[in-house]
């Protein structure tokens, strides 16, 4: 387990009757798993992530912000706010709007944002989106592994202030079939020669080097395959 002020490691081993008790005023943890033995688990992709950015930290520097969308539904699965026997206006007046025949969900919103002050993430903006009851918010820059572990939490602290709300969350891309805008998550990537002179450059080539494996980017976008590649077509 690691807890996001890096001020204390605890491992959890993957066997039964584990408990791990954390005392204090509410504090956010991730947890980082391990086997038995105290190998890293095989789902632990964290570990291996983690030794990279350590390794490449001092030279480059690698800076990562993430665009977090999602969307509010009802209990019955149906957007948050929206008619119970239609749907509402076409899109275009909800893109940052204001107004409650505009957003739906503003308190949610805002009481997410606020919480992830409180626990000391690196929360940048959050808006609405294009189509009524999406929203989105910035997590970053943030260096290194800790972007991972900020998403992650931010996402958990997500789902549980809409919990008291009675509103789920789906970070589904494509929540509503129809001409209704998709949902994602948009990363903005950069190092320090990227910001130097000559930045320009050293971004071609890393997008040469992406190139080369595309398709196996892009299936890792969405592992499951469940959304049948909607994830990357965003409609």
């Amino acid at each position: 387990m690691l807890l996001l002020s890096y001020g204390l490691e605890i491992r959890w081993l993957l066997c039964r009757n584990s408990v791990v008790v954390v005392q204090g005023n509410s504090i956010p943890v991730m947890c980082e798993t391990y086997s038995k033995d105290g190998t890293p688990h095989p789902t632990n992709k964290r570990y291996s992530c983690d030794r990279i950015m350590e390794r490449v930290m001092d030279e480059e520097n690698p800076e990562f912000a993430i665009e977090q969308e999602y969307t509010l539904l009802d209990y019955d699965g149906h957007p948050f706010g929206w008619p119970k026997s239609g749907y509402p206006g076409q899109q275009g007046p909800y893109y940052c709007a204001v107004g409650a025949t505009n957003v739906f969900g503003t308190q949610i919103s805002e009481a997410h944002y606020k919480a992830c002050l409180y626990a000391g993430l690196c929360v940048s903006g959050s808006n609405a989106e294009v189509m009524p009851a999406q929203w989105e918010y910035q997590v970053g820059p943030c260096p290194g592994i800790a972007m991972g572990d900020e998403l992650w939490v931010s996402r958990y602290i997500l789902h549980r202030a809409a919990e008291d709300f009675g509103v789920i969350v789906t970070l589904d891309p494509k929540p509503m079939p129809g001409d209704w805008n998709g949902a994602g998550g948009h990363c903005n990537f950069s190092t320090s020669r990227m910001k130097a002179d000559n930045g320009m450059k050293v971004m071609e080539e890393a997008i040469q080097r992406l190139e080369k494996r595309h398709k196996e980017h892009i299936i890792l976008y969405d592992p499951s395959g469940v959304s049948g590649g909607e994830r990357g077509r965003g409609r």
